[in-house]
């Protein structure tokens, strides 16, 4: 089977994009500018803006609601959705600047509050968990086999108690994980599937415990 993929894009076109001045004299001098794919053209619009007030643009990158993205430079999101812009705050542990033409919000103070709070509580449901399932994607661009089974080893040898199981799919719901009888869940795939369930933890989360 083949598989084609399409690029979306945004109604309004780049040219067309509204850059409010008074959203460029807020920001730093450097920034990390960053855009999901359906406003490329947009966040090239707005690259241009920053440039032509000398504002350093210090990185320009598509981002994904799986993307890894740390830098130490505030990063100013062109698009839309929450979700990207809640995925880059938690691996900052800082607000995110989600722009969409005209408007912008910071995203993020009050959901790393709260996530901060989870993560604690899923450390210690895993601790006492004897039986855990490593949720593996084998979608490209998430698929993370080889670190799920570094990790059911490292998790074998340092509790023997707990048997670890491996789970691959291309897409898992929430929902159907009640199907088997398990107490615990650390999932490796897309970042957003553990903001469900304390009985969840992201696979860095469990790694960085360990170390």
């Amino acid at each position: 089977m083949k598989v084609l993929y399409i690029e979306t894009k945004s109604k309004t076109k780049p040219e067309d994009y509204f850059i409010d001045p008074n959203f460029i004299k807020s920001l730093p001098k450097e920034v990390f500018l960053a855009y999901s794919i359906q406003f490329k053209g947009q966040a090239e619009t707005m690259k241009k803006a920053l440039e032509a007030n000398n504002i350093g643009v210090k990185g320009f990158q598509q981002v994904l609601g799986c993307t890894k993205l740390k830098t130490p430079y505030t990063i100013v999101l062109i698009g839309q959705g929450r979700f990207h812009a809640l995925n880059l705050a938690l691996q900052n542990e800082r607000p995110i600047l989600l722009y969409s033409n005209g408007s912008s919000i910071a995203v993020g103070e009050r959901e790393i509050e709260e996530h901060n709070k989870k993560k604690s509580a899923s450390i210690n449901l895993f601790l006492h968990a004897n039986n855990i399932g490593i949720i593996v994607s084998t979608k490209p661009g998430q698929n993370r086999l080889d670190e799920a089974l570094e990790l059911e080893k490292k998790i074998s040898k340092k509790y023997p108690e707990k048997s670890v199981f491996i789970f691959l799919s291309s897409s898992t719901k929430t929902s159907e994980l009640e199907n088997f009888n398990l107490e615990f869940w650390i999932n490796s795939a897309c970042p957003g599937l553990a903001l469900d369930s304390s009985k969840i933890a992201n696979i860095d989360d469990i790694i960085n415990f360990l170390h």
